[in-house]
């Protein structure tokens, strides 16, 4: 089954050590099965580091989850026991993982499921109301990869890759002097409006080749969102 994993940051060889605590199935590599939740990530992520999105791709091996050597813990749909696992996980001592699974799969807990599960624990929301809740959730996907011996059932798929970096790199900054003279803003408000701006990732999207146009053009396209009339420039 081909996964992909959605970062600023081609991930060819993964680091368990870099990946994060406290996520919905504790410290791990995430992947999904959904490309287009793959492409929402690693647009989600650029929006804070200001880099371009990338999608890395791997096969995984779906003997893993009958593979008698790996612990495998799998979730079909969100209940009672997906929310006891996240909750677990979340509130676990950052230095510690709080499960011995080698890999975890399951639905997301997304940011209004993240909202609702610090309101469940506060006390403001029953456990039978936030399942309740759950139900109308839109669809997704998870794979968590906890160890290192779950990670040789995960293949890096190599392909070339556009340096679209350099090339929206050299839309940026041209385009992001242009803002700053036509609203008068400093460097930092105007490169946050643009990474921010749907135009950002519409040309973030290799496939709509809008990295091989002008910054000029590419500006019109932000102004017309930013609801700016067209400037001539020499």
């Amino acid at each position: 089954m081909k996964v992909y994993h959605g970062s600023d940051t081609l991930v060819s060889v993964i680091d368990l050590q870099k990946c994060k605590p406290n996520r919905d199935f504790g410290r791990g590599f995430y992947v999904t099965k959904l490309r287009s939740q793959a492409d929402d990530m690693a647009i989600r992520v650029t929006r804070y580091s200001k880099k371009s999105p990338v999608v890395s791709e791997y096969e995984f091996d779906e003997y893993a989850f009958e593979d008698s050597e790996l612990q495998v813990l799998r979730f079909d749909i969100y209940d009672e026991k997906w929310l006891d696992f996240v909750v677990l996980n979340r509130t676990a001592d950052k230095r510690t993982q709080p499960h011995d699974y080698d890999i975890v799969e399951g639905p997301v807990a997304d940011d209004k499921i993240t909202r609702n599960i610090t309101k469940y624990l506060r006390g403001n929301i029953s456990k039978e109301n936030f399942l309740d809740m759950l139900k109308h959730s839109k669809p997704n996907h998870q794979i968590c990869f906890c160890t290192q011996v779950s990670l040789q059932m995960l293949d890096y798929i190599d392909k070339p890759q556009l340096d679209i970096n350099f090339a929206i790199g050299g839309i940026a900054e041209p385009l992001v002097e242009q803002l700053m003279l036509d609203l008068n803003i400093d460097e930092v408000k105007a490169t946050e409006a643009f990474y921010a701006s749907k135009t950002f990732t519409q040309l973030a999207d290799i496939s709509t080749e809008l990295y091989k146009k002008d910054w000029q053009d590419i500006y019109k396209m932000l102004q017309k969102e930013l609801g700016q009339p067209h400037q001539i420039y020499r």
